[in-house]
């Protein structure tokens, strides 16, 4: 079903913030979306990729199509199309998953004196690269050149003549399809294939070097040839292979691609997957993990208006690099030294957490939870719960453990101390008590990864519980490498209910004891 979906809350300050001062013919706008199945599940791996969703972009009143470059920076993709247009797309990821176009801008490429393209000869761009220096590159093919933009919305500043020698290998439609900067170069590749003449250049500095990058099996025998190009910093980058045959439809192909080093196939796409004329590829570096994303070229033949034997689509896939590497854990909380404080330990199967419990500003909320731990209630209890959200600095989130309700561990509910009385947060670290109406909170507990402060309490809110938010009364001083491993467990799918499905932990992990820490081993 299509649907116009607004940005998703977190998004809405940024999406603000992204449409100030537009030129006078730009337009923005919410894309119309639609779930795309590929034929491939969620985190499915192929390769060296795991798959983290699809869309389909409607072409909507501004005909949106024909993308065949793309760029990521500042918290959004940069694209061009080959009508002579730039475009901007704010994507909308939740748990690392996309789900959805939040916004887009678009308008006109302009010529050297300023004016749009109207002739398609002239007007079809093909790739775009930002560059170190803040400056772009936009690729155009048959009338095949490179112009330099300081501002892509803006007029070119100048010709990049770095890269003619592979320029003179283009002719016609089959000019340079991938550009991608990198900190002392830039990589551009031809939409051509064949040891007979090299199809690629690394510019670095003022020298540039001629190379012939095969494409892989899986990919060869279908005519694949490089569509688009995507680096990061150190000069590693990643190179997208399409082919097209009648007979099957499309193949992909993303290529490894780094100086001194033998190319490396990543993946190829193919059918039965439901894969369409990929030629924007985009990275996207996060908290030590690699996202790549691929966009389709509808050729202004889409499906949504002509459902016709030969119609195409513009798809948005987006896919992590394996990695053996986790992410590293947040730092433990720095507890003011001026307030009292009682240290617990945590003991769990994975490891010990030590806490400060607020002892002195969360008197009632602290003095709860030290019952619990010198009654052995905690003891055999799990973290049951992992909350994943998808923003920066990863990982990020919470954990939640404790009685589950369990009406042999409970004691009566207590008072609720919100954190506007108490001047505490929830910042990293910080631990806070789950509970429904304020009064109710019991044996279940929190503890943040990376600062939620949405979750403290707003006194002006008309929202009762967003104006009492939940009780802060400790935070973690050792051990967050333990609460960043049980946040990283995987979660059951199908336990949970509402916000929480999902979020219920597929193999819980134990609590062995809780303990003053003068009484740790």
């Amino acid at each position: 079903m299509t649907h116009r979906t607004p940005p998703s809350g977190f998004l809405v300050a940024l999406v603000a913030a992204l449409f100030v001062a537009l030129p006078a013919s730009a337009q923005e706008f919410f894309p119309l979306t639609n779930p795309a199945d590929p034929g491939i599940q969620d985190e499915e791996e192929i390769g060296e990729l795991i798959f983290r969703g699809a869309l389909e972009i409607e072409p909507d009143e501004q005909e949106i199509g024909g993308i065949s470059g793309l760029e990521w920076h500042e918290g959004k993709f940069h694209a061009v199309s080959d009508d002579g247009r730039w475009l901007t797309i704010v994507p909308d990821d939740i748990n690392r998953r996309l789900v959805d176009v939040a916004a887009m801008e678009i308008g006109p490429l302009l010529d050297t004196d300023g004016d749009e393209m109207k002739d398609k000869a002239r007007a079809d761009a093909e790739a775009i690269a930002r560059l170190p220096s803040g400056e772009w590159l936009i690729a155009f093919e048959r009338e095949q050149r490179i112009w330099r933009y300081s501002d892509y919305r803006a007029a070119p500043i100048a010709t990049e003549d770095r890269a003619a020698i592979l320029l003179e290998q283009a002719s016609g439609n089959n000019g340079i399809e991938a550009l991608a900067g990198f900190e002392d170069g830039f990589l551009a590749c031809g939409e051509w294939v064949g040891s007979d003449r090299p199809n690629c250049v690394r510019v670095t500095g003022s020298s540039a070097s001629l190379f012939h990058l095969p494409a892989p099996e899986g990919i060869a025998e279908a005519g694949g040839v490089p569509t688009d190009a995507a680096c990061k910093a150190d000069g590693t980058c990643y190179v997208l292979f399409r082919s097209y045959r009648p007979e099957e439809g499309n193949r992909a192909a993303i290529v490894e691609v780094a100086d001194g080093v033998p190319p490396k196939t990543l993946a190829v796409l193919r059918p039965p997957m439901k894969l369409d004329n990929f030629e924007g590829l985009a990275l996207r570096e996060q908290s030590g993990k690699t996202y790549l994303y691929l966009f389709s070229d509808d050729n202004f033949r889409n499906c949504a208006e002509d459902d016709a034997p030969g119609c195409q689509r513009t798809l948005l896939m987006k896919f992590e690099v394996k990695s053996d590497a986790p992410p590293p854990p947040p730092a433990a909380a720095t507890v003011a030294d001026d307030y009292e404080t009682t240290l617990v330990v945590i003991e769990t199967e994975l490891g010990d957490i030590t806490v400060a419990l607020e002892t002195e500003r969360a008197p009632i909320t602290a003095a709860n939870f030290l019952r619990y731990a010198a009654e052995d209630r905690f003891d055999g209890t799990v973290f049951y719960r992992s909350m994943k959200l998808d923003r920066d600095p990863q990982p990020n989130g919470l954990i939640q453990g404790g009685t589950q309700q369990d009406p042999d561990r409970i004691l009566p509910g207590i008072e609720h101390e919100p954190t506007s009385e108490t001047g505490l947060s929830h910042t990293n670290g910080a631990l806070s008590m789950a509970m429904g109406n304020p009064g109710t909170a019991n044996g279940d507990f929190s503890i943040m990864l990376q600062d939620q402060t949405g979750l403290d309490a707003r006194p002006d809110s008309d929202n009762p519980m967003w104006r009492n938010g939940y009780a802060v009364f400790g935070y973690v001083v050792d051990g967050m490498d333990v609460v960043a491993q049980i946040h990283a467990r995987p979660g059951d799918p199908d336990k949970g209910e509402g916000v929480m499905k999902g979020q219920m932990l597929a193999d819980p992990v134990t609590i062995i004891d809780v303990r003053p820490a003068e009484q740790a081993d």
